[in-house]
């Protein structure tokens, strides 16, 4: 069973070195945390799995890595100078700032109070000087979005590669947002990872791709852990829509803190290559741009007739953080055993788990045990199975307990059986059977566990 609050989640992230308020030393950075040990394993392995389901296991995507600092010209083009805000609203009684959306029936969601300032723009996106001298001029942003270096770098990966359209180009990659009210733990922060895909397609192929993108998207989450039947499919009304958007289904997920969006697929349109491109009066561009003077590229490819035409976007975009709270949600189970105890464990994809397999000796204080554990934790890691631990704490109860509550799929057991015959005890994380095998067979048994 999924956890039923978010105090669960944050406990165990705090308890077994999963997240980390940062700067907690000092007070804490609000809306801004740390991943620690398991954290950076589990984040990793899901950007890795993320990574081969786009690149590796497709002919028709490309990877890219951009950089963090935006020209502003980009984000002027874009839009996001114009329009990248939050309506913001002050309490005059208890002096909160919180986003106009969050005062319902008017009122202050801390205080109560109706005494409100009327709503202005806050800007979301954070500045920083370019150079030695800040005269004003010479500034940048950090990047809001992972998404307009690749619109950006169309050309330059289309030019360098053999790729036609329709293909894609995908990043995972840092974002940041100045956020008015930071919260729900990870879900909401003001530095974050975005898992996006920019999928290009010709006008009239759009919807069709759009579609087959929302199923793709659907299944690769289920493959993750979070099935279908936990994600509702949000078809966004036409007055709620992004002005460049033509259709975008957003994949609800019930978090511990209520239904929200884990991941939106949008169509595009012609919008953001068009606002990329010189020469637009030459394109017969659909979506209402803003005029570029300073593009040196036309963001365009010929079709069968030679005529210029700018491809459509159909964009899949994930957060990376919504994601490791969705998975980890599901994962997390408060299971109560035969003896009337309860143990908590996460049941994480083993493809996903932080450890892999936890090699444990028996005897912490004997030497020959030890020496053998360590040797067979030393062979399994460097077989690029991903992380093996060894687990000397001498106590194989409170052991297994602690890798069932951080997700290990895998404890192997170090006995004097061992020593005499080259077999080890396997323990199994979610049904607790433990079986024989032998110390030869261990590489083969972990690389299948840890494809599933």
């Amino acid at each position: 069973m999924a956890s039923k609050n978010m105090e669960d989640l944050v406990s165990l992230c705090k308890r077994r070195g999963f997240i980390f308020q940062s700067s907690e030393i000092y007070g804490g950075l609000q809306g801004i945390y740390d991943y620690g040990p398991l954290g950076v394993e589990l984040k990793n392995n899901l950007k890795s799995s993320w990574w081969k389901s786009m690149i590796y296991d497709r002919d028709d995507v490309e990877g890219l890595d951009a950089s963090i600092l935006t020209s502003r010209h980009v984000l002027k083009y874009s839009g996001h100078e114009d329009t990248f805000s939050d309506p913001l609203v002050d309490c005059r009684n208890c002096k909160n700032r919180f986003r106009s959306d969050q005062a319902t029936d008017g009122k202050c969601p801390a205080c109560g109070s109706s005494d409100l300032t009327e709503p202005r723009p806050f800007n979301l996106m954070f500045k920083t000087t370019v150079g030695p001298v800040d005269d004003g001029s010479n500034y940048a942003y950090l990047r809001p979005e992972t998404a307009q270096q690749i619109f950006t770098n169309f050309k330059n990966i289309l030019d360098s590669t053999s790729k036609t359209i329709p293909f894609g180009i995908a990043q995972i990659g840092k974002a940041f947002r100045n956020e008015v009210t930071p919260g729900k733990f990870i879900f909401r922060v003001r530095e974050f990872e975005q898992m996006e895909l920019e999928y290009f397609v010709m006008p009239g192929e759009d919807e069709d791709a759009h579609d087959s993108w929302v199923q793709k998207r659907l299944d690769w989450w289920s493959n993750q852990g979070v099935p279908m039947k936990s994600i509702e499919l949000y078809d966004v009304p036409t007055d709620e829509l992004a002005h460049y958007s033509k259709k975008t289904v957003d994949l609800m997920y019930k978090f511990p803190h209520g239904l929200e969006e884990l991941e939106g697929i949008a169509n595009r349109t012609d919008f953001d290559l068009g606002s990329h491109s010189k020469k637009q009066d030459e394109l017969k561009i659909s979506s209402n741009v803003k005029k570029n003077k300073h593009s040196n590229s036309k963001m365009a490819v010929q079709n069968d007739s030679g005529d210029w035409v700018v491809p459509y976007v159909i964009e899949p975009s994930a957060g990376v953080e919504r994601g490791f709270l969705a998975i980890l949600n599901e994962a997390y189970t408060n299971e109560e055993l035969e003896d009337g105890k309860n143990r908590i464990v996460l049941r994480l994809k083993p493809h996903l788990s932080p450890v892999k397999a936890a090699v444990i000796p028996l005897k912490k204080n004997n030497k020959d045990i030890v020496n053998t554990a360590k040797e067979i934790k030393d062979d399994l890691q460097k077989m690029g199975l991903g992380r093996i631990i060894l687990e000397n704490t001498g106590n194989i109860g409170k052991s297994y307990r602690k890798h069932d509550e951080i997700g290990t799929p895998l404890c192997i057991t170090v006995d004097f059986d061992t020593l005499n015959d080259n077999s080890v005890t396997l323990r199994d994380r979610d049904s607790m059977d433990q079986t024989r095998l032998q110390v030869k067979d261990l590489a083969m048994y972990i690389k299948d566990l840890v494809k599933k």
